[in-house]
């Protein structure tokens, strides 16, 4: 199969087979494949970066960082503001990379490349915030705060929505005067990294100030080892997030983490069922379900979930799952076989501890169908475990705090959502589940730029993306500064 048809931005003779440190160079680790997951075609080949391609980067970076940090407001914000133009007049090139090297269906890449836009002009605004306040002192003094810029950012991005879950790290952290190295997941390493890479540089970001290093493990230890970096800013599974949290532990490292979830979607017993079931579909199978605000668990009131179930299963029927750049479909494939084999072990051990396979449950190679559980038992692998794949499991409750236990039960913070007519009881009721996103009447997928994102517990460190303070708090140090006309008589 041809590869995707380029109108310059991605020109893969520019990086075929390479990183970015101040220019496109052959990694020392070699080169991987870029793999379609649709179709198991290689679309070319990505440069690999080692430890010691990260040491370069990062001294390279903490010596263009000095200067990018000198440099007025105005010049950061208009350089943000052309990468947003950027991607949007890329937009068809990024789509169809996004499309054949994440499985994205079309809606879904426009979607992300029209987020990465807004994330680049937020961020341009964010170079002009206010960054200090004047504090009062009991001395004959001027006393203030003021953010500095941190230095050098560490970005480690999933495969998910990859150029999104990169942009809204990179774009802020350089508009507050840091410089970024960027590792991108190696499955989507094009997509996700190369197409950060231009962006900013076609923008005028300069040379050496924003890396690209795509590569596995190892790559990404020695980003979080490394001196230089001051912050790393790490989204992708628990397990990995732990492994960042106590490897920059040991150098005292500050990690915002944006990590996995199980969220629910609660259904109420006064609920629209025809809507409520159209959310639920759309928060469980939206990106084959790979996704961690996704809809896991639906939580369902007694009166009403029979007909949920029914409703909701008659929607995954309908749906047309297949190759997204081959024509329209609703689903596309999932990343790789080891996800899809994860996705079908925690289905068919949930059949075995005794809910119903209601629909689907099947896949052709990594192409998924859209399943439905029902009678799901909580200590069920489908109740418990993050599970990234276009899988809705059902349990009912009967009372409102039965709903908010079955809700708790849960290591995982990130979204939630509550479906009834009664807004005000639905309020209540979210106030009673811990939880970093909450949405009344809607599914749990929800994303702005201008909005603080996190998750509590399992699902990461607190709001760390998204809005003026979370981005400040990420990426600057707030210092105390005093200014005395005349120095002070010290009695010593």
């Amino acid at each position: 199969m041809a590869r995707p048809e380029h109108a310059g931005l991605l020109d893969e003779l520019l990086w075929e087979g390479r990183i970015l440190l101040d220019d496109w160079v052959r990694g020392r680790g070699g080169s991987a494949p870029v793999i379609e997951p649709a179709t198991g075609s290689t679309l070319g080949r990505i440069g690999q970066a080692t430890a010691e391609d990260v040491r370069t980067a990062a001294e390279t970076a903490v010596r263009a960082q000095r200067d990018w940090a000198e440099r007025p407001y105005q010049e950061r914000a208009a350089i943000l503001r052309r990468a947003g133009n950027l991607c949007q007049r890329h937009a068809d090139e990024i789509s169809q990379w996004l499309i054949r090297e994440s499985g994205s269906v079309p809606a879904k890449a426009e979607l992300e490349i029209a987020l990465a836009a807004q994330e680049c002009y937020e961020a341009a605004a964010l170079a002009a915030a206010p960054y200090g306040e004047v504090l009062r002192s009991q001395q004959p003094r001027l006393s203030f705060s003021r953010r500095i810029p941190v230095g050098v950012v560490g970005v480690i991005a999933p495969y998910n929505f990859p150029v999104v879950l990169s942009v809204r790290a990179v774009a802020p952290a350089l508009a507050l005067g840091n410089a970024v190295i960027l590792k991108p997941d190696r499955r989507t390493a094009v997509s996700g990294g190369v197409t950060i890479g231009r962006v900013f540089a076609e923008a005028g970001v300069p040379p050496g100030l924003l890396s690209v290093l795509p590569g596995g493990a190892d790559t990404g230890a020695a980003l979080v080892a490394d001196p230089d970096v001051a912050v790393i800013a790490f989204t992708g599974s628990t397990r990995g997030g732990r492994e960042v949290a106590i490897a920059a532990a040991r150098q005292l490292k500050r990690t915002h983490l944006e990590l996995g979830g199980n969220s629910a979607l609660i259904v109420l017993d006064d609920a629209d069922i025809e809507a409520a079931s159209a959310a639920g579909a759309f928060g469980s199978w939206f990106h084959a379900g790979q996704i961690c605000m996704a809809a896991s668990r639906h939580l369902v009131h007694a009166s009403v979930s029979d007909e949920y179930v029914a409703r909701l299963a008659a929607r995954a029927e309908k749906l047309i799952v297949g190759d997204p750049a081959a024509g329209p479909v609703h689903l596309g494939p999932l990343i790789d076989a080891t996800q899809r084999d994860t996705v079908h072990r925690i289905v068919t051990d949930t059949v075995a501890a005794g809910a119903g396979l209601v629909t689907g449950g099947v896949h052709n190679g990594l192409f998924y169908r859209p399943t439905v559980l029902a009678d799901v038992p909580p200590d069920s692998p489908a109740a418990t475990t993050e599970i990234f794949g276009p899988v809705a499991p059902v349990l009912t409750f009967s009372t409102v705090d039965e709903a908010v236990e079955l809700a708790g039960d849960t290591s995982y913070g990130l979204s939630l959502g509550v479906l009834t007519r009664d807004v005000m009881r639905g309020l209540a009721l979210s106030d009673r589940i811990p939880a970093g996103l909450v949405h009344i009447n809607d599914q749990t997928i929800n994303d702005e730029a201008v909005a603080p994102f996190g998750g509590v517990g399992d699902s990461g460190t607190g709001s760390r993306h998204g809005g003026t303070q979370a981005n400040l708090d990420a990426f600057t140090e707030l210092r105390w500064t005093t200014v005395r006309a005349d120095p002070p008589h010290y009695f010593l």
